[in-house]
């Protein structure tokens, strides 16, 4: 029976790198054939940044944000407004938010939404440190970030009950953000805008 590849390294290289989310077999052996054609010491500092990544990476103590160190850049920032804390659902939320360049305000990233069907509830979220945070006194302010998906407005609702015991303001991004969409696929004006024009989330829910 003949082989579908000449090597089998090429064919493990294909399978690896077709396992990745979006990449299909195609465009994976287009990788590893370009890769094939570099010089070695590019290849190797390719698998090493990938290593480095994952062994060595971080998560913020106090906002769970990707980072080097104990505390990521932005929660280190004494220039950024700690009061304000907006919520996101992942690293890929703060970096949309970021690029806005409209929030001075600092993040919590609860690594996920609500998901029941995925097997997704609260507990497997960061919420409780959320409370925690909000608990200690020096948040005045809470924005709900999330997608404006079914997922999102249920973790939404269920944050803000969380929250109803605390003196602290609760909002949502204005909808300026469709609903259905994705925070992190939304242009940046849109985005910018739907932060700096966000109202209150006891207002949202009023029929």
């Amino acid at each position: 029976m003949s082989r579908k590849y000449p090597s089998t390294l090429l064919e493990n290289a294909v399978n690896e790198l077709a396992s990745l989310p979006g990449v299909g077999r195609k465009t994976a052996l287009r990788l590893a054939l370009y890769m094939l054609r570099r010089d070695v010491e590019y290849t190797e500092n390719f698998a090493s940044a990938l290593l480095d990544l994952r062994r060595d990476v971080q998560y913020c103590k106090v906002c769970h944000n990707i980072c080097d160190d104990e505390t990521c850049a932005i929660c280190a920032d004494t220039n950024r407004d700690h009061s304000l804390v907006c919520v996101v659902e992942n690293i890929k939320e703060v970096m949309a938010i970021e690029n806005t360049g409209q929030f001075r305000g600092v993040y919590h990233v609860l690594g996920g939404i609500i998901s029941p069907i995925d097997g997704i509830g609260p507990g497997d979220l960061e919420i409780d440190s959320l409370i925690r945070r909000v608990a200690s006194g020096e948040v005045k302010e809470v924005i709900l970030a999330l997608s404006t998906t079914m997922e999102g407005d249920t973790t939404n609702f269920f944050i803000y009950r969380k929250l109803a015991a605390y003196d602290v303001k609760v909002s949502v991004i204005a909808r300026g953000v469709s609903i259905g969409d994705e925070i992190e696929y939304a242009d940046e004006i849109t985005l910018g805008r739907s932060i700096l024009n966000r109202t209150s989330f006891n207002d949202s829910i009023k029929i």
